[in-house]
């Protein structure tokens, strides 16, 4: 994630912080009860994201795992392809050995 995206993230978050006290003043509500239901739904907010990166964490879905896992795909892509026949059959034959041991 780019800087730019945190702070544009941060700004929205703000942003929506604010709309929703003022709508929570609009609705009826007084300032102390709209400001403690807007930082309500701010937290809630907040822990529900971060508690969506640690099960991404976790899992292992995260960007970066993904690229590193795909790089490694494309690396051994690779040298199979630089391979001879004759050393892909060798290959072959040492694996059916092993699967079979």
């Amino acid at each position: 994630m780019r800087r730019i995206d945190v702070i544009i993230i941060g700004i929205v978050v703000f942003a929506i912080g604010g709309a929703g006290y003022l709508g929570l003043q609009l609705a009826g509500l007084d300032n102390i009860n709209a400001g403690i239901w807007s930082q309500l739904v701010l937290v809630m907010i907040i822990l529900g994201w971060s508690f969506s990166y640690v099960f991404r964490v976790a899992t292992k879905k995260m960007t970066y795992t993904q690229q590193l896992k795909d790089y490694e795909e494309a690396v051994l892509q690779k040298r199979l392809e630089e391979l001879t026949p004759e050393q892909l059959a060798k290959i072959q034959a040492e694996i059916e050995k092993e699967r079979q041991a």
